[in-house]
């Protein structure tokens, strides 16, 4: 009796599925349910990604009931009552050596206010993403989910 020693390739393919999920879960880039601090409302869902080497964002659909397609309606300039979604809500954020990304621009379409901002990935759970905003000494931060796609 012959013995076949290949590995089979759906073994194969489960494998590399699973070293794939591991190594993306392990990085802030990708796709975020954004939920508000104060009241728990899903709020929207976030792209996070990189351009020129930095950390961008721009927002691909909001989740909230009744605000699926609005504008900006406080922005000022050429964001005044422009759809909020597709809207860039973080720009050239730099990874540090911590593996925190910190930039100048984190935008809140909601309040038309630009905060400087930091990301980083909660330590204990790599599928929460932490985003604060600073205004001065003041800061705020929010703990977005990741949208895990089947």
């Amino acid at each position: 009796m012959k013995s076949n020693n290949r590995i089979p390739h759906r073994i194969i393919a489960i494998v590399c599925f699973f070293m794939l999920q591991c190594t993306y879960s392990q990085t802030v880039f990708g796709k975020w349910k954004t939920v508000d601090d104060r009241n728990g409302v899903a709020k929207a869902i976030v792209e996070v990604y990189k351009e020129n080497g930095l950390l961008q964002a721009r927002i691909l659909k909001i989740l909230e009931k009744g605000k699926e397609n609005a504008v900006c309606i406080k922005c000022k300039g050429e964001l005044k009552d422009k759809p909020i979604t597709g809207m860039k809500i973080m720009d050239d954020f730099e990874r540090n050596s911590k593996g925190e990304y910190k930039g100048k621009r984190l935008f809140d379409p909601e309040q038309a206010m630009v905060f400087r901002g930091k990301v980083w990935l909660d330590p204990d759970n790599k599928n929460k993403l932490k985003v604060r905003g600073y205004l001065a000494f003041l800061y705020r931060t929010q703990t977005w989910h990741r949208v895990i796609e089947e």
